[in-house]
């Protein structure tokens, strides 16, 4: 199913994808040539907009498929392949005798290189642009390209250059001569065909398929969606690819599909902690550029994030973009390297009708009181970095985002695991209940109580209502915070919360008892008369139903300790002034 929608993909955007027997490479660097093979120059195609910057991309013949061995590109390579000369990263890296062995390597590698092309162009060349390059690798007279002032940018690069006669805007190896003798080779396969899997047609089965790059983590040169390798995956005697027979063509269309949904800067793809989400629809559909901008706008272009989620609210009611009605198909694909492997993260299937409606109950279920500086709609990226150690996006679990982004799409209560990150983060971070980490917790406790009648939902804003013992005893921890730092001001090492949060969270009995029997009196003796009356009665109300403390509460009750304690903090700050806190409103603006 998946190689079959990324073969779909590819027939679609034919006109934009290469065919058959070519891809799209970037070439930082081409030599320029005369009909004569005379070197005239060396052109630069980057155009220095990032470091990163690889220059621009072309549509070559296909790169051949090499771990150790020596194998070379028709008229495109490495320095190594193209010209003969160990690159200076390389070198640098190498003792005497290993520079003299890689560069014994290197004359092989560029004698390969010259034999690929006498062998696919046998004598007599018609090809002027051919013929050039024939002549210069065979002058083999290269001091004018090393002695060029680009030459020494060129040689610590491990890109691939490619070649120009000076009178055409191509490359010569886009040249006719040149697609006519690649797309004959590919028509020119082996006569034994068998049925393809993915196709259902008759072709020649693909013993190696071509590299994905582009995945997070994944090696530089590529890796493989499958493969067969050693001999525990084979069977019946067969090898490689035939294990699992995918037609030549479908192997490159799948494959092209796929680099090129994982291409730099694409806006169909998605990278979440060690994860690569790549999403495409059937046919050309709005949601395939909204998507990214409803789970992950760009941050140097947040605005145009928050405008998607309006739209996808507004759609129903302006019409603008009837997604609610819109039953085309939407696929989304989760990689994770795995060695020289990928590994399949999520593959979702759904239309865009249940995409809008899935990821709008997603927003919904995060909703919850904040700041006006906070968000209103909260990246993916930023939910699942508020679980990790240290904030980093590589500390992320491995399997969670996969599982949280199938959740959101599939409309499904969200992982367990999401809600113990988030209460260990919490707990080791000394209480640090954050907006972020608040939507989290109340947006799994929401849909536990969706999927669990017995299970109640928590509200968006402070419920006086809710009976639940976590919530109420959050909201009593938050209200002992208050009254001391009302008390003490800013003159504190550390606050109840450093101290007691992990307690009270998890088993309140060992907690609770001291705080209010002796902290509490403590610091409301030093407050004014209003404020203790204030802080008393808060307490007696969130007591009047607590007959004792339990001795622990299990996970959805601490999760609604955080709900509570966060809920009744910014109740603090949003409360209107009464007379019982109007001399009170000063300290409340130092928390």
């Amino acid at each position: 199913m998946i190689l079959q929608a990324l073969c779909d993909y590819y027939s679609r955007q034919q006109d934009e994808l290469p065919p058959p027997g070519f891809e799209r490479k970037a070439i930082p660097f081409v030599i320029v040539l005369d009909r004569d093979g005379r070197f005239v120059d060396i052109e630069d195609t980057r155009d220095g907009s990032n470091k990163r910057d690889k220059g621009r991309l072309f549509v070559v013949p296909q790169g051949v498929k090499r771990a150790s061995g020596i194998a070379a590109n028709l008229l495109w390579d490495n320095s190594g392949y193209a010209l003969g000369v160990v690159s200076a990263p390389r070198a640098a890296k190498l003792n005497a005798a290993g520079l003299e062995k890689e560069q014994k390597r290197t004359q092989e590698t560029h004698t390969a290189f010259v034999q690929r092309v006498h062998d696919t162009f046998p004598a007599p060349v018609t090809d002027g642009g051919v013929r050039a390059v024939l002549a210069f690798l065979e002058q083999a007279d290269f001091n004018v390209v090393f002695t060029h002032s680009l030459w020494p940018e060129l040689n610590k690069s491990t890109d691939p250059l490619s070649f120009r006669l000076d009178s055409d805007l191509q490359l010569i190896c886009q040249r006719d001569a040149v697609r006519q003798v690649v797309i004959a080779a590919e028509q020119n396969t082996a006569t034994v065909r068998n049925r393809c899997l993915v196709s259902g047609n008759l072709d020649t089965i693909a013993r190696l398929h071509p590299a994905i790059k582009g995945v997070r983590g994944a090696q530089s040169s590529g890796a493989n969606l499958f493969s067969f390798n050693f001999a525990a995956s084979c069977s019946h005697g067969k090898e490689q690819g035939q294990n699992a027979p995918v037609g030549e063509y479908a192997a490159f269309a799948y494959t092209t599909a796929l680099n090129h949904l994982l291409r730099a800067n694409s806006r169909q793809k998605l990278l979440v902690g060690e994860d690569t989400f790549v999403f495409w629809a059937e046919k050309p559909d709005p949601a395939e550029e909204l998507f990214a901008d409803w789970l992950q706008p760009d941050p140097d272009d947040p605005a145009r994030g928050v405008e998607a989620v309006k739209a996808l609210y507004e759609a129903p009611k302006t019409g603008v973009r009837p997604l609610d009605q819109d039953e085309t198909r939407f696929f989304v694909l989760g990689l994770a390297p795995n060695n020289a492997r990928l590994a399949v993260r999520l593959w979702n299937v759904s239309t865009v009708r249940e995409l809008a409606v899935s990821i709008r109950q997603h927003f919904d279920d995060l909703a919850i009181v904040r700041s006006p500086r906070d968000p209103e709609y909260l990246p993916l990226w930023r939910l699942l970095v508020a679980t990790a150690a240290q904030g980093k996006s590589e500390n992320i679990p491995p399997p969670l985002a996969g599982e949280v982004l199938r959740a959101i799409l599939a409309g499904t209560p969200y992982p367990q695991t999401l809600l113990v990150t988030t209460l260990q983060r919490i707990r080791a971070e000394q209480g640090a209940v954050n907006y972020v980490r608040a939507a989290l917790i109340k947006a799994v406790l929401t849909r536990n109580a969706r999927f669990s009648l017995a299970k109640q939902e928590v509200d968006v804003s402070l419920d006086p209502q809710n009976s639940n013992i976590g919530y109420r005893l959050g909201r009593l921890f938050a209200v002992l915070e208050r009254a001391q730092a009302l008390a003490s001001g800013d003159h504190l090492n550390a606050t109840i919360r450093d101290r007691f949060y992990g307690a009270a969270s998890a088993t309140p009995v060992t907690a609770f008892p001291y705080l209010l029997n002796k902290l509490a009196p403590h610091h409301l003796n030093k407050l004014t008369t209003g404020q203790k009356i204030w802080l008393e009665n808060l307490i007696g109300q969130i007591l009047e139903t607590t007959t004792q403390f339990p001795p622990h509460l299990n996970l959805d009750d601490q999760g609604r300790f955080a709900i509570g304690y966060y809920h009744q903090r910014q109740a603090f700050f949003t409360r209107k002034s009464t007379d019982n806190q109007t001399a009170d409103q000063g300290a409340l603006n130092h928390d």
